[in-house]
């Protein structure tokens, strides 16, 4: 690092003595919903500040294995990646840290994984220098022929939140609220939108693009491909549960309540299935006036409907497989 930066060309410094507020640009500042899941702000110190308090002060990171599929609050996650999306803070920087850490702390499959992240960061890069401009196309890397949808009216009512499916919506309309949504989230309603609508998995990647707070652009249009079945996946038919989904990581629906307040009187689990349930388990709430019918009710799906009404029922143990065997190993698919 220099020990002091060339002063500014003198034009500059003409031209402006300081940056125009928001107010003088005719602009109003931000507000930020009390939900978020990012409630931090941008820039190197608040980088450094989220480092040192994931790891050293909180010991967060030693529990990032189990908690890293959450969906509520701040500390599920590293949330590192709006700050590596704009270069406030290097993979290289945080990495080290992370050795520093399993040498003077706790090595364990927590710290893993944090570390494997970064490296499926990196692998994004190298998919995308590989292939190039195939990263957009609709077959993607693959260079799959396929007939995807482009019903605007569909893409609109997912881009929205306002699918009738609660899980769904409930993450698009954080994303929407926020500009942020857990990576559990992401892998959802993408899978929605590709599997179930079967829509073009580009109008999801711009759209993606367009809100997300921590956007990158490889690691964005590499994502898509994998969950639209045209990127480096071995199981060419993986297609997510929505209801097997919810139940497994908002069982007591406290996340769909959140952002689906017009079903916030529904009780636990019930609250991802709507469609199911009696007028007396819907109170005043009519479907199709309060809140959408589901676009779609897949068949797969009522396989776990009954989970949605047992008090007693409790999500399963997580995945305890290394992550390059998570993400690359066929047989680990299936379930979902």
């Amino acid at each position: 690092m220099p020990p002091m930066l060339k002063p500014l060309p003198l034009e500059t410094i003409e031209i402006s003595e300081e940056l125009p507020s928001l107010q003088k640009l005719g602009l109003v500042d931000p507000t930020v919903n009390a939900n978020t899941a990012f409630p931090f702000s941008g820039g190197e110190t608040h980088a450094l500040s989220r480092l040192q308090s994931y790891l050293w002060s909180t010991r967060a990171v030693e529990k990032y294995k189990t908690t890293r599929n959450g969906l509520l609050g701040s500390e599920y996650s590293t949330k590192f990646s709006p700050w590596l999306a704009f270069g406030c803070i290097s993979p290289r920087r945080i990495f080290f840290e992370l050795r520093k850490y399993e040498n003077e702390r706790v090595k364990n499959d927590s710290t893993y994984w944090v570390i494997f992240e970064l490296l499926w960061r990196d692998y994004f890069r190298f998919i995308a220098a590989k292939y190039g401009k195939c990263l957009f196309y609709s077959g993607g890397i693959k260079k799959i022929r396929y007939k995807w949808e482009e019903d605007m009216a569909k893409f609109r009512k997912w881009a929205d939140g306002q699918t009738g499916v609660p899980f769904v919506d409930a993450n698009m309309r954080e994303l929407l609220e926020t500009g942020w949504m857990s990576n559990r989230g992401r892998q959802n309603v993408a899978s929605f939108l590709t599997k179930d609508l079967k829509l073009d998995w580009r109008l999801g990647a711009e759209w993606f693009e367009y809100l997300l707070v921590d956007y990158d652009v490889c690691s964005n249009y590499g994502n898509w491909n994998y969950s639209a079945g045209i990127g480096n996946d071995p199981r060419e038919d993986r297609k997510f549960n929505m209801i097997k989904q919810a139940m497994d990581y908002d069982s007591d629906g406290s996340f769909a309540r959140i952002w689906v307040p017009e079903l916030s009187s529904i009780h636990g689990g019930k609250i991802h299935v709507p469609w199911t349930l009696r007028h007396g388990e819907l109170g005043s709430i009519k479907l199709g006036v309060d809140y959408p019918n589901p676009m779609i009710v897949a068949q797969e799906w009522g396989r776990h409907f009954d989970k949605t009404k047992s008090s007693s029922w409790t999500a399963p143990s997580r995945n305890k497989q290394k992550g390059i065997d998570f993400y690359f190993k066929s047989n680990t698919s299936s379930g979902r």
